[in-house]
């Protein structure tokens, strides 16, 4: 039961990303044209690798408590 409720969640999940492959990127196109999708970029990436960085340090402390002990 709960594979198949799993699999009907991925394959509702890609109807809707077809459904919008048909949508206009306006938005896109103009921060494009303008420049500033590079700094959205670049935000965005800074924010994942800052979170990474977060992530492996907490990881890093767990095993050094769980050595402890």
């Amino acid at each position: 039961m709960k594979k198949l409720l799993v699999l009907m969640v991925f394959i509702l999940s890609c109807v809707n990303v077809f459904a919008q492959k048909s949508a206009q990127t306006d938005m896109a196109d103009a921060m494009r044209s303008s420049g500033k999708i590079y700094v959205v970029i670049a935000t965005i990436s800074i924010i994942f690798v800052g979170l990474a960085i977060f992530l492996f340090s907490i990881d890093r402390r767990l095993k050094k408590i769980e050595k402890e002990n």
